[in-house]
């Protein structure tokens, strides 16, 4: 069985493993060998999808699965799920082995909550539309003309910290403003039909719906906000990872490979997640135009687990997240 190429050895891992084998094979039947020396308990794996991003792409071209039978791997894709929070719970219900790359915000509430999540890696993805928007006509034109308005946000996501940080740098009090929390597939025609003022929303539901309702931008956060605070990011359990670090370094891996193409092959890919989104062209075109990069960063990088809990601090400041938590505590040691 071959292994994933990110996951080559160390001299100090190679000789920890050798280490580990002497003082245990004693004690291992012949199949509890075998699983220690590939280091995973299955050979299916388990993926969330959803109506956009890298893992809808990834379902679709069928790459993604090659590259993963070539360490004999079957892949199982389990959606569409509406955004990250119920992916985060098919996870921790068993039902699914990964989450399918979203927001980091959630994830931090699951954690809080108390599910057994850990992050295997994290993708920033460039330029990001995540914005508030709402209705041309409206008389809404600014973060000011929300005071005594409603805005459906996904709550403790990135729809409620948006809303949190725009309110902040505009100085409106947030008692001022009605946060309506909605997922996106009841949030789009609560804003379509007027139950709600304006709209807190990520690609590809947010670009969207400023052609199909007519719609402008109030915040948009690659333009307003002053900092990153929500990353994208996949998470499986403590025992999962636990169990099948070399399965969770190939899946890795096979994202980063999927992340390289959509960057280098940006219509294809837009044509593709059009097909599955089912949106117009004059949207699909849009996204042709922003040739979005993705860039991947490890668990274990210290300088991006910084600005992450540097991040996860500025939520619990704020409330969107209920009580401080170590982003380190929770990173999958691969």
């Amino acid at each position: 069985m071959s292994r994933s190429p990110i996951a080559k050895p160390s001299r100090r891992s190679f000789l920890g493993t050798a280490a580990f084998g002497v003082g245990a094979l004693a004690g291992m039947n012949i199949g509890d060998f075998a699983e220690a020396a590939t280091g995973r308990t299955t050979d299916t794996v388990r993926i969330t999808w959803g109506l956009g991003g890298l893992n809808v792409i990834a379902k679709e071209r069928g790459e993604f699965e090659k590259v993963l039978a070539k360490d004999g791997i079957k892949v199982e894709w389990l959606g569409p799920f509406p955004n990250h929070a119920p992916t985060l719970q098919a996870v921790t219900g068993g039902s699914a082995d990964f989450s399918f790359g979203g927001s980091t915000t959630p994830a931090l509430a699951a954690i809080i909550a108390g599910s057994p999540l850990m992050f295997t890696q994290f993708v920033v993805y460039e330029p990001r539309t995540t914005a508030i928007i709402a209705k041309d006509g409206s008389g809404i034109d600014k973060i000011e003309d929300l005071v005594g308005k409603s805005v459906a946000v996904n709550r403790s996501g990135l729809g409620e910290f948006l809303l949190v940080a725009a309110l902040e740098k505009h100085k409106v009090d947030r008692s001022a403003v009605k946060f309506v929390y909605l997922n996106p597939p009841d949030a789009a025609p609560a804003l379509a039909s007027g139950k709600v003022d304006a709209w807190s929303m990520w690609s590809p539901g947010v670009d969207i719906a400023r052609l199909e309702y007519k719609a402008h931008d109030l915040f948009l956060e690659g333009r307003d906000l002053d900092f990153q605070i929500d990353y994208t990011s996949y998470l499986t359990t403590r025992k999962f990872a636990t169990d099948n670090p070399a399965l969770v370094r190939a899946v890795n891996d096979a994202f980063r490979t999927e992340g390289k193409w959509i960057s280098e092959n940006a219509r294809e890919a837009e044509y593709i997640a059009q097909k599955i989104g089912k949106y117009s062209d004059a949207v699909r075109d849009q996204f042709i135009a922003l040739k979005r990069q993705y860039r991947y960063f490890a668990a274990n990088d210290e300088q991006f687990v910084g600005e992450l809990q540097k991040a996860a601090d500025w939520l619990v400041a704020r409330k969107v997240l209920p009580e401080p938590v170590k982003v380190t505590d929770h990173l999958a040691q691969l």
